[in-house]
């Protein structure tokens, strides 16, 4: 069976992407065998008439994953929008049944898959629908880590993103925060805090730039559940 695990942020531009790469990367050093999957990106980019999902080759490049980044994704929209708002644009509604065909399909090939989401965890895929991201989640039977900023205002995006997943009975992992500097108090009793008010362990802690990712290999394992 594979071993999953999905990534979800606090909002847009916490680091989910910095964060998934590290993560695979750390795996893949260990020499298990991981991938990275991603339902739907939007924002892509145009290079060469071709279009790169700029998300998915940073995971690939940062973990040395060797695969076409259009193998791991499902949906890829050019407009820098919500997923839902994008796939209305091109008029390509995403829709539930393939993100899930895909995903049974891909983690075949690996003993472990990341799966990164798209902005917050309350991000629309499909308004109409109303598929939002817990959908998704549930849909893929996974659990989830929570990318979290280490900066001020911290405790209450967090907070709030815990609670809501409990509500929609999804089981969150762990916290990871990024962009933490171990010297600076307020970084230090942000971790202290959302730790006591989520009862969720900050189970690593990332400085800005950072190249690895640095976890106990015990912990990093109870993270992930067969899917």
């Amino acid at each position: 069976m594979t071993k999953g695990i999905f990534v979800t942020a606090t909002g847009t531009d916490v680091g989910k992407t910095y964060i998934s790469g590290l993560l695979v990367r750390k795996l893949r050093a260990e020499g298990l065998n991981c991938g990275y999957y991603k339902p739907a990106l939007s924002g892509a980019e145009i290079t060469n008439e071709k279009l790169i999902p700029g998300d998915c080759q940073y995971v690939l490049t940062t973990s040395g994953l060797n695969i076409d980044p259009l193998e791991c994704v499902s949906y890829v929209f050019k407009p820098a929008l919500s997923p839902h708002l994008a796939a209305q644009i091109e008029k390509n509604p995403i829709k539930i049944d393939k993100i899930i065909n895909d995903f049974n399909t891909i983690k075949q090939k690996y003993q472990y898959i990341v799966v990164e989401g798209a902005g917050g965890i309350v991000c629309p895929f499909n308004i109409k629908e109303n598929i939002l991201l817990p959908d998704i989640i549930k849909a893929l039977n996974l659990d989830i880590i929570i990318v979290a900023s280490a900066q001020l205002g911290t405790i209450n995006s967090t907070v709030l993103t815990v609670e809501y997943a409990k509500q929609k009975e999804i089981n969150v992992k762990g916290i990871i925060l990024n962009e933490y500097n171990p010297e600076d108090i307020m970084h230090v009793d942000n971790k202290k805090c959302v730790e006591l008010l989520t009862g969720i362990p900050v189970i690593a802690t990332v400085k800005k730039n950072q190249k690895d990712l640095i976890v106990d290999n015990v912990v990093l394992e109870k993270v992930f559940n067969e899917v």
